[in-house]
């Protein structure tokens, strides 16, 4: 009866041993955290700018701020390649050398404008999950392009001698145009619920 009790007991505590073994890797394993739609196919807009990020922390709030902090440092590579295009655009029309001073002026409003662009960022979607024993932070970043576009027009406008001469360039229309089509977007946006 003894020897029937004791091999018992062996059974049992061999069935809890494999019982407990799958506890730990249970813990370090992953677990679900579904990638949202909008980080796998980033949206498309001609009026934003967006950067999709992801990052880990053991803190969630850590996470999430690393994850942003990414998305708006993308956003201003993406600014600064939208200001050096328009930039292009206006060396050709003006000719660098006839002018060098001028560009020189203008190169200064762009670096001004893609130094403060991140300010006007702002965290369009964002998705916490706990991956193993991390926390994971998806974010979506947007940046109105319109709001760059007019940064820079006040930039240029600080300097008359700037201004004069840009105001009769092609490149300065198109700006112009998307600026004013920015300031209807911000009045509508304001605008009452019942007033849309």
């Amino acid at each position: 009866m003894r020897i029937l009790g004791l091999t018992m007991l062996i059974t049992v505590f061999a069935v809890v041993l494999v019982g407990c073994g799958g506890g730990p890797k249970s813990l370090q394993s992953t677990s679900e955290c579904d990638v949202p739609d909008w980080f796998s196919t980033v949206p498309q807009d001609p009026n934003y700018l967006y950067a999709a990020r992801t990052a880990t922390s053991q803190d969630m709030q850590l996470a999430l701020d690393k994850a942003v902090t990414d998305g708006r440092a993308e956003i201003g590579r993406q600014a600064e390649l939208k200001v050096q295009g328009l930039q292009k655009r206006f060396d050709e029309e003006v000719g660098v050398n006839s002018d060098a001073q001028l560009m020189s002026q203008f190169t200064q409003a762009n670096k001004t404008v893609v130094s403060t662009s991140l300010t006007g960022t702002r965290l369009k979607s964002q998705k916490l999950c706990k991956d193993g024993e991390l926390w994971r932070a998806y974010t979506l970043v947007e940046y109105p392009i319109g709001a760059a576009n007019e940064a820079l027009m006040q930039q240029i406008k600080k300097n008359n001698e700037m201004y004069t001469r840009f105001r009769s360039s092609q490149t300065f229309k198109e700006l112009d145009n998307e600026v004013q089509k920015y300031e209807e977007w911000k009045k509508q946006e304001q605008a009452p619920p019942e007033a849309k």
